[in-house]
C-alpha cells in the first residue's frame, strides 16, 4: 500500500509540473502573439508612409519651395524698401 501512494504522490507531482509548465507556456504563448500582432501594425504602418512618400511628386515640391522662397525674398525686398521710406521723406522736408 506504501508503495501505491508514492506511485499517486509521483504521479500528482508530476501532474502539477505538468499544468504549471503548461500556464507559463500559455503565457509565453500569448505575449508572442501580442508581440506578434504589434510588429503586423508597425509593418503596415511603416508600409503606408512609405508609399505615401514614394507617392510624393518631387517635381511639383520643388516648384511649390522656389515659389515660396522667391515670395519671401520678394517680401523682404519690399520691406527693406518700406523701412527706408521715412528717413527719405525726411530728408525731403529738411
Amino acid at each position: 500500500e506504501t508503495n501505491f501512494s508514492a506511485a499517486i504522490a509521483a504521479i500528482d507531482s508530476a501532474l502539477q509540473t505538468i499544468n504549471s509548465t503548461r500556464a507559463d507556456l500559455g503565457a509565453a504563448q500569448n505575449r508572442l502573439t501580442s508581440t506578434i500582432s504589434n510588429l503586423q501594425n508597425i509593418n503596415e504602418n511603416a508600409s503606408a508612409a512609405l508609399g505615401r512618400v514614394q507617392d510624393t511628386d518631387f517635381a511639383a515640391e520643388t516648384a511649390q519651395l522656389t515659389k515660396q522662397q522667391t515670395l519671401q525674398q520678394a517680401s523682404t525686398s519690399v520691406l527693406a524698401q518700406a523701412n527706408q521710406l521715412p528717413s527719405a521723406v525726411l530728408k525731403l522736408l529738411q
